[in-house]
């Protein structure tokens, strides 16, 4: 893995643009300045890799754009050793941030050839990432419960399946609407049976589809 020191020039630039927009967790800001983002982008396109915008990586699926990655991870309030579940890995980029930060992270993706792809380059990371393709719409019920849930592509509405597999004090970071856009929530369950929600302004994703998986 080629990561240079204009590479590293290029991440303490991004690091204080991301801060600049409102992140102020430091863990996810080292986080962000220590992984090279450039790996999981096509060579091709490395000029792009450290622009904070999202970027096509095939399979109709973007890389996220740091900010949004940042955002959701300070949602999601980490603590080392949670037990995460995330749905949809694309790249693997937000996969390895949320390992950075000290969880233990069950990720799924419903493109087989992401999936493949993805696997193969975090393993080359020499990162623990448990790798599950399928819909994640459904979660992973017999891996449940979650500390945290984290969802990386735009929902029509918050998966119910997912809300049950969350622990209580739990916090589920999700974008909600249609193609014209979405608005991030954070849902806290707080008892068996309740949940608070909160929402954090307006986001872009690429759509999530239930009863899905591609090959």
């Amino acid at each position: 893995m080629n990561d240079t020191y204009k590479h590293k020039g290029m991440r303490r630039r991004l690091v204080e643009e991301v801060k600049a927009k409102g992140i102020s967790n430091e863990k996810v800001l080292a986080a962000i300045g220590k992984i090279p983002r450039h790996v999981f982008m096509d060579s091709s396109f490395e000029a792009f890799a450290y622009r904070d915008a999202a970027f096509p990586i095939g399979s109709g699926q973007t890389i996220s754009q740091p900010y949004t990655v940042a955002f959701q991870s300070q949602l999601l309030e980490i603590k080392k050793g949670d037990k995460v579940l995330e749905v949809g890995t694309g790249s693997g980029y937000q996969a390895i941030v949320l390992l950075e930060l000290g969880a233990k992270v069950f990720s799924i993706e419903r493109q087989r050839n992401l999936y493949e792809r993805t696997r193969k380059l975090i393993h080359e990371m020499g990162y623990m990432l448990k790798m599950f393709y399928g819909d994640g719409y459904k979660g992973l019920p017999s891996y449940a419960p979650f500390d945290k849930i984290i969802v990386t592509a735009g929902a029509p509405d918050i998966p119910q399946e997912l809300l049950k597999q969350l622990k209580i004090g739990g916090i589920l970071v999700i974008p909600v609407g249609g193609d014209d856009g979405q608005v991030m929530y954070s849902v806290k369950r707080v008892s068996e049976t309740d949940y608070e929600q909160r929402k954090h302004g307006d986001f872009a994703f690429v759509p999530m589809l239930k009863n899905r998986a591609r090959d």
